[in-house]
């Protein structure tokens, strides 16, 4: 029973360390202010910033090589927040990444759609269903609003949509009603 157990944190021991290994490999800075910076960020994982997504935007912020102005989603109350917890001044939105904008979500004309499948491989948080040559549907809930399936579509069937928030997104149900019959 001490062998097994000396075996298994021997085995754990090696694979936490490898997995810190692999972080460090890949660049990914594991500090409590990299943590705050991302939690800050909309993580949208657009690309508009100029990294692949809001995690590697916030190692580049949290290592000095990126500027807080260069996210687009986030708009200037994300600039400030990141101003207010790196203790610097804000600056404007650099629009070379994009402007500020609100908040849209993806709606495919699903009687357009023929399924291709590229507006899938190019959602980054998986908020597009469908199957190859059917139709395809976004998960309006989980769509970022990145807008990066729009452009890849062939058949132009994606349209960027104002997302509805607070108590515009409630609509009031009507149950449907018989038809009242009519006494003569």
């Amino acid at each position: 029973m001490t062998g097994a157990l000396v075996l298994l944190t021997g085995s754990a021991l090696v694979i936490g360390l490898a997995m810190v290994a692999g972080l460090r490999v890949l660049g990914r800075k594991d500090t409590p202010i990299v943590d705050a910076i991302d939690d800050l960020l909309p993580q949208t994982q657009c690309g508009q910033c100029g990294y692949p997504g809001c995690r590697p935007y916030a190692d580049a912020i949290g290592g000095g090589e990126a500027e807080i102005n260069q996210c687009p989603p986030g708009g200037e109350t994300v600039i400030r927040e990141l101003a207010q917890l790196l203790g610097t001044e804000p600056r404007p939105l650099d629009e070379t990444h994009g402007v500020d904008k609100p908040r849209e979500i993806a709606l495919i004309d699903e009687t357009l759609c023929i399924g291709c499948k590229k507006c899938i491989l190019a959602c980054p948080v998986d908020a597009i269903l469908g199957a190859p040559k059917l139709m395809h549907t976004v998960i309006a809930s989980e769509c970022t609003g990145c807008d990066l399936c729009a452009p890849v579509c062939p058949v132009d069937c994606i349209e960027m949509v104002p997302a509805v928030t607070g108590i515009r997104a409630w609509q009031l149900t009507r149950p449907a009603r018989e038809p009242v019959a009519r006494l003569a």
